[in-house]
């Protein structure tokens, strides 16, 4: 399944390359960092980057579970990020692999904890508060 069906961003604001799956509640994504990414200054891949991948990492986690109970995709909207930590900033060629666990879900509001590493290192972690619209 290609990404962009799993998620309403389009390019250039496209910043995932792979749904890899979902495993003991826990779905990853992947996304190489090229030097033509719009989100990249002086070589480094910028914190509002960091910040729009989880949240399409997050998003592309709700397009796949919509499409295997075919249902619509529901569109997210950011409501809040909580304890934001970036470690450091990856690099063009650099690919990052982000985890999502699902904390809380009340109605339609869902809390996730993301974290999103390089190279097994921790680049990016924090709390993201999404409302869904159903």
């Amino acid at each position: 399944m290609e990404i962009i069906d799993l998620i309403p961003q389009r390019e250039p604001i496209v910043m995932v390359d792979k749904f890899v799956g979902i495993t003991n509640g826990i779905s990853e994504t992947q996304l190489t960092i090229k030097n033509d990414n719009i989100f990249v200054e002086n070589d480094c891949f910028t914190e509002f980057g960091l910040i729009e991948h989880i949240a399409q990492s997050a998003a592309a986690r709700v397009g796949y579970i919509c499409r295997n109970e075919n249902k619509p995709i529901s569109i997210g909207y950011i409501g809040a990020i909580s304890n934001m930590e970036i470690v450091f900033l990856p690099k063009i060629n650099d690919m990052l692999e982000t985890k999502i666990e699902i904390l809380q879900e009340v109605f339609n509001i869902t809390l996730i904890k993301a974290e999103s590493f390089t190279d097994g290192r921790l680049a990016a972690s924090c709390q993201m508060k999404i409302f869904l619209n159903s």
